[in-house]
């Protein structure tokens, strides 16, 4: 696995060229029926209609497409309390989630910590009663196009993952969870989306990826011996899921939308569980859009293989859970994807963020990292604020423009969209890229 003496100091040098930037800079839609909701099969793909229409963000060229994430932390404590929050218009947090979104308006965005329901019943119940409704002076946004499908948090595995000697519970689950689907994920699209091409990795062995970096029990000298052949035979590597979702932009190819949310590198031991299976979640991705050789190990839920072609651009997105300077990430997880070759870094960036690392303290005053490139507002004491959310486009695509979504104190929408602990939304904040895609026969 990669180390990153090589890379730090020229990451510290673009975060103060980035906190500078950010310092000097700090002063009725339609909607048409989207694609259904999962399969039995757990392989969720989607066949959905209409007609995208709209960037409200003022883009005066169709080939410059906003991609964003965020993780909106519309997670419940049992399943069907989502939908029962999302059924009617009144739930304040909803409504705060769907005006950041709003207030951002991205052409295709990636909500982490959406609970999978089937039949895309929750995935229509936050498009067509909250973001399809402007909330407080926001305009609504119409997305006709979405994609849900199962995820492996809180699906039983039936051994004891966490070795504490009894099976059940969210820490035996594929992934952490009290229910299958919570914490799922979604995305919308304002473009149509290429549902007979979208792959997932659902079900994809962590035992199957070369050299993964497999946790080990230190009471025995097997080593990587922490789970038992069995428990390797059915050990799913994603948390969730990991999704190809391409997204049909006019006049070109598709752009690969590469989602997923990879599990937090705690709430384990010294063998690091997570923190190692979050670093392997992250090096999916890097290995997919590598292809090749590289690639030749991946195989997705049809039974498909291999990663993308040199000829394909892609998006990678979601809530990493890793920090290229700060926190609890393994072996810097991260740069497996910062540092790739094929892979755009945008580094956005916040003057919220700056605030709240002095705001906050604690261990945001011992941080190595650019406070203005925080994404999430974690524990003061530990990890502090952290980079978690990414949008990556790959090499391919210029990028005209980025940020992150925290605005100041100052702001008069702060109290009601950012605030402070106990958070009115979530603790993660939405990014955004903008970038220009070409048109296929130039490219």
């Amino acid at each position: 696995m990669r180390t990153s003496p090589r890379t730090r100091p020229a990451r510290l040098a673009l975060a103060a060229v980035a906190t500078l930037a950010v310092t000097t800079a700090a002063s009725t839609a339609v909607t048409v029926p989207a694609a259904a909701g999962a399969g039995s099969g757990g392989h969720g793909h989607r066949h959905g209609h209409g007609h995208g229409h709209g960037h409200g963000h003022g883009h005066a060229n169709p080939s410059e497409v906003r991609f964003a994430t965020f993780n909106a932390s519309l997670n419940r404590n049992a399943a069907g309390q989502l939908v029962a929050d999302l059924s009617t218009t009144g739930n304040a947090q909803a409504a705060r989630a769907a005006e950041t979104i709003q207030r951002t308006d991205p052409d295709v965005v990636l909500v982490n910590e959406f609970d999978f329901v089937e039949d895309g019943v929750a995935a229509e119940l936050f498009r067509d009663n909250y973001l399809a409704v402007g909330q407080n002076g926001a305009a609504p946004v119409d997305y006709p196009y979405y994609y849900v499908a199962p995820s492996n948090t809180g699906v039983p595995s039936g051994f004891d993952l966490n070795n504490n000697g009894v099976v059940g519970g969210g820490d035996d689950a594929f992934g952490f969870g009290v229910f299958p689907g919570q914490y799922g994920m979604v995305v919308y699209s304002k473009y149509p989306i290429a549902t007979d091409e979208v792959r997932t990795f659902q079900e994809f062995l962590w035992k199957d990826m070369p050299g993964a970096v497999l946790p080990d029990d230190a009471t025995t000298p097997e080593p990587a011996d922490w789970y038992s052949e069995e428990e390797l035979d059915v050990f799913r590597l994603s948390s969730k899921s990991h999704w190809d979702v391409p997204i049909e932009v006019p006049g070109r190819k598709p752009v690969h939308f590469l989602v997923s949310h990879p599990t937090p590198p705690t709430f384990d031991g010294t063998e690091d569980r997570n923190g190692r299976r979050n670093h392997d979640e992250i090096r999916f991705w890097a290995d997919y859009v590598a292809g090749g050789k590289r690639a030749s190990y991946i195989y997705d839920d049809e039974g498909g293989t291999g990663g993308l072609g040199r000829g394909q651009d892609f998006v990678v997105a979601g809530d990493q859970n890793a920090d290229p300077f700060d926190g609890d990430s393994y072996d810097d997880a991260i740069l497996q994807l910062l540092d790739h070759p094929r892979v755009r870094d945008p580094h956005p960036t916040s003057a919220g963020a700056v605030e709240a690392a002095t705001r906050d303290g604690g261990a945001n005053l011992t941080h190595t990292g650019p406070a203005a490139e925080d994404t999430a507002d974690f524990a003061d004491g530990a990890p502090g604020n952290l980079r978690a959310d990414y949008v990556l486009p790959s090499k391919r695509l210029a990028v005209r423009d980025s940020a992150v979504y925290w605005p100041t104190s100052a702001d008069p929408l702060f109290p009601r969209l950012v605030g402070t602990f106990p958070f009115p939304v979530s603790d993660h904040r939405l990014v955004w890229v903008d970038v220009r895609t070409g048109r296929a026969h130039r490219r």
